[in-house]
């Protein structure tokens, strides 16, 4: 793999060494905010609040993260990413560090809206850093790879956690996991490589953004982001307590089940941008993603049996993450790369707009109806909205005049 823009003077580093801190650096934060899900069940108890209180609290962080995302992609695309990225990675360390330390829910909630904030500005100019470690055929690629580090943390965590939380406490664990965030963030500071912007490119305008925001197929994509994260977060989040509360298992084996579905949803994320890149039809894996995964959602409810279980929530494992190289890449081919950190930014807001709705949203209809069977059948339809908004897109032009004039 090859980066896209020239050297610095004085470049001693690789594209490989970037790439692999990169998303170590991604890994390791999503493990501390991973972690507030896996010991949700435990962190109720201690804290005493109930199942919609739970949901804010998920929800308070995400709705930061969402409306900093286009702010984040704007100023990556003005600035040295590499910057960005680590000051949101050193807020988003130091504000799950001090989350073990809080027993007040008041306090709880403040934590995770300020961490919102940080946590975006390590998406946008963490995906853009990434991109520019690999040629302009292999973004999806790039992307995808990207996403792989936080699920292989996952693995880690919810193999681990369990059995760790018993004699460590969920605050210890907790602030284990940010203090090491904390050192591989100043590995990265160290080591790492700038990432200077193209010299014949000029940054995004205000005018140039709402142009390139207009377009109906970043509109489509949004949609589209919006179901793909309102079915990650909602699972991922609910998915232990579900395990735990609706089907009768004990932590460790919701834990167990979490880990396998992201030891096949890791390697998953770089597939899909591989094949993608490789065959050239990013809608045509964003579209098999998506029926696949109202499939399996649609199915979870009826099942029982805790090997068929571990069956369908593998697959649906596999079909999670596949898209998002995809799809990120997707509203590139009608507006052009020049200001992909925008198009990200926008993106990702869209998507946390469905985290938002979902990881509060799964809590209040579990809340309400006793089980989580309703807000999963919601989760189905939506992706069959997806799908739809998928098949609009394919119908769309890739000779429009502003992809023609951006393109670099």
């Amino acid at each position: 793999m090859t980066t896209q823009t020239a050297s610095p003077p004085g470049r001693t580093r690789g594209p490989v060494l970037n790439s692999t801190l990169i998303v170590v650096c991604q890994s390791m934060q999503a493990l501390a905010f991973g972690g507030i899900a896996l010991f949700l069940p435990i962190i109720r108890q201690d804290v005493a609040i109930t199942t919609s209180q739970a949901g804010l609290l998920a929800a308070a962080g995400t709705a930061t993260y969402a409306l900093m995302q286009i702010p984040s992609g704007y100023l990556s695309d003005r600035f040295d990413p590499k910057r960005l990225f680590v000051v949101g990675l050193l807020g988003t360390n130091l504000l799950s560090l001090t989350f073990a330390l809080l027993d007040s829910y008041g306090w709880l909630l403040a934590n995770q809206a300020v961490s919102g904030i940080f946590r975006s500005l390590v998406f946008a100019p963490g995906l853009l850093l990434i991109s520019r470690q690999f040629r302009e055929d292999r973004r999806a690629t790039a992307m995808g790879l990207y996403v792989a580090g936080g699920f292989s943390s996952n693995i880690l965590l919810n193999a681990l956690g369990p059995v760790l939380v018993s004699p460590l406490g969920w605050r210890w664990l907790m602030i284990l996991f940010s203090a090491s965030g904390i050192l591989v963030l100043l590995a990265f500071a160290k080591l790492g490589d700038s990432a200077p912007h193209k010299a014949n490119t000029q940054p995004p305008t205000w005018a140039d953004a709402r142009e390139i925001l207009s377009h109906r197929a970043v509109w489509l994509s949004g949609f589209v982001q919006f179901v793909r994260l309102a079915v990650v977060t909602g699972m991922a989040f609910w998915l232990p307590s579900l395990i735990v509360e609706d089907k009768g298992y004990t932590l460790g084996v919701a834990g167990a089940v979490v880990a396998i579905g992201a030891a096949v949803t890791a390697p998953s994320n770089f597939l899909g941008g591989w094949v993608s890149d490789r065959l050239g039809r990013p809608l045509a894996v964003v579209g098999i993603s998506l029926a696949m995964l109202a499939i399996t959602i649609f199915l979870i409810p009826f099942i029982e049996a805790l090997p068929v279980l571990i069956a369908v929530i593998a697959v649906n494992s596999i079909f999670l993450q596949l898209y998002f190289g995809p799809l990120f890449a997707m509203p590139l081919q009608y507006v052009g790369t020049t200001n992909t950190g925008l198009v990200a930014g926008f993106s990702n807001f869209c998507a946390n707009l469905g985290g938002v709705t979902f990881s509060y949203g799964l809590g209040a209809f579990k809340d309400a109806t006793g089980s989580f069977d309703a807000g999963l059948w919601a989760l189905a339809a939506l992706c069959v909205a997806g799908l739809a908004a998928t098949w609009l897109i394919s119908r769309l032009p890739l000779d429009d005049p502003i992809a023609e004039r951006t393109r670099p």
